[in-house]
């Protein structure tokens, strides 16, 4: 049988699958695969982190794994089917190779819907968006576990989604977050509902050329694909509503907006500083039921009243509402909510100024949304740019920063922005000699320095670089860190 006509309780024997790339979601593709029987041939490039480890443990249990230089540069013979871990170029020449080939390629979320069980038809609960996903995951969990439901965040936070959906034990749901890369190897995923938060400029280093933009929101309209009961959508982002429009759903689902204005008849919003539902009540077109305040929202989340973040807990309601959760759960499991570290953190307060941790802010969207909680603010920013322009954010923001202080590779994108759309707005430039993964903490130790001489009393000091944090740190929980040390020794 060919791979696309099998299922986890088919013998995968005699299929010959190559899973390209070995960080978390291939090693869980490449050992599903090898215990359902297939022979499987794991490459990588990198032998870093535990994966030599791993390489030994799936070799000991039958599978070939190759790490190292050159260990992708040529698909293997007899190929059945490529399974690619997230990010990879399609142009890729493995993928390439197999596309030449006419050999199917799909994504560790394609191989996790396909080996479903059909006994214990789990639903999943989707969302993609440039910003605001993992909260809104987490969000949405919490809501489900409040519920009663055994529920897990997996995806692109959490479990790899093939580890859940072969546990022996079935989940009653899964709260699944996919990044437009995930979703771009995805083909056959018919979630139950899904949300698109926002759609806007990353990850333009791999989205390149004149179709970029679109290419990168087509993929992650994907996601509404065969959707089931809901389709949740932006009110704020008309793109999330034009994806809608174009996907191609099963019959009877609906179209759900979010918005933080009062909201209209099949949405939810805001009602002064209630949370509303107009959507999922059978008596929608004259009232509105009550989930919870946006008091409610900030319990055990400091940073929980900011727009953004009401709007994340918006659309993780929306979805569960569509699940058939209660007005109290959503009460309980927002109220109960505690965001990941690095997602709007107070580090710590002295003089009147407030220190907050937003090293999660990896894209020039992200950075707006947290600086459009604060006023006034002395910007931390910079880093790996991903080809994005900080015009928009810069003209959004001018009028509330006391200050900015910039660091990292791609920190002159952020300053020629700045010069001209606010050249009155004072730059702090921690320079060449600073950068670098060896000195990342020894550049805070002077972003925090210079960040403190900007601020005045009543000011935040806002780390939300906008960038990704590769050209100085591990990633963006290590520049986080870095950050926080160097506050608190200054505090």
């Amino acid at each position: 049988m060919e791979p696309q006509d099998l299922g986890r309780h088919d013998s995968w024997e005699g299929v010959r699958a190559v899973v390209a790339g070995f960080g978390v979601s291939g090693f869980a593709a490449a050992d599903n695969l090898n215990h359902l029987g297939a022979s499987v041939i794991a490459l990588d490039e990198s032998d870093a982190g535990d994966r030599a480890e791993k390489a030994e443990l799936l070799e000991v249990l039958g599978a070939d794994v190759r790490l190292g230089a050159g260990a992708t540069a040529t698909l293997p013979d007899d190929v059945d089917l490529v399974v690619t871990s997230p990010g990879w170029l399609p142009t890729a020449p493995l993928l390439a190779q197999a596309a030449a080939r006419g050999i199917p390629v799909w994504g560790e979320v394609e191989l996790a819907w396909r080996l479903r069980d059909p006994n214990h038809s789990t639903p999943w609960l989707c969302v993609t968006g440039t910003n605001g996903k993992t909260t809104t995951v987490q969000m949405l969990d919490s809501i489900l576990r409040a519920a009663g439901l055994r529920s897990i965040a997996v995806g692109n936070v959490g479990l790899p989604i093939v580890e859940a959906v072969m546990d022996p034990e079935p989940y009653d749901v899964l709260a699944v977050e996919l990044s437009s890369f995930q979703l771009h190897y995805t083909d056959s995923m018919s979630a139950q509902s899904a949300a698109v938060l926002n759609v806007a400029e990353d990850h333009l280093d791999w989205y390149a050329g004149p179709t970029g933009m679109h290419d990168y929101a087509a993929d992650k309209g994907r996601i509404y694909e065969r959707v089931q009961r809901a389709c949740v959508y932006n009110v704020a982002d008309p793109e999330t509503e034009r994806l809608v429009r174009e996907a191609d759903v099963i019959e009877g689902a609906r179209a759900v907006g979010f918005t933080l204005g009062m909201p209209a008849v099949g949405m939810v919003g805001l009602v002064e500083d209630i949370l509303a539902d107009r959507a999922f009540i059978e008596q929608r077109d004259s009232n509105a039921a009550e989930l919870c305040t946006i008091s409610d929202l900030a319990l055990n989340n400091p940073g929980g009243a900011a727009p953004h973040m009401v709007a994340n807990a918006l659309a993780a309601a929306a979805l569960a509402r569509s699940h058939g959760v209660s007005q109290a759960a959503v009460r309980d499991g927002l109220r109960s909510f505690r965001p990941d570290g690095h997602r709007i953190a107070v580090v710590g307060e002295r003089a009147g100024v407030t220190w907050v941790d937003d090293s999660k802010a990896t894209n020039p969207h992200a950075a707006q949304s947290s600086l459009l909680a604060y006023d006034p603010v002395v910007w931390v920013a910079g880093g790996l740019a991903k080809g994005a322009r900080f015009d928009e954010l810069v003209l959004a923001v001018r009028d509330r920063l006391r200050g900015v202080v910039l660091l990292g590779r791609d920190r002159a994108v952020i300053a020629d922005a700045l010069s001209r759309h606010a050249p009155d707005v004072p730059v702090i430039v921690v320079g060449d000699d600073e950068t670098g993964p060896v000195d990342g903490g020894h550049a805070m130790e002077r972003v925090v320095g210079a960040a403190a001489e900007l601020a005045r009393p009543g000011d935040t000091v806002l780390l939300a670089p906008g960038c990704a944090s590769m050209d100085m740190f591990t990633n963006y929980a290590e520049r986080g860190d870095a950050f926080a040390d160097a506050v608190r020794r200054r505090l």
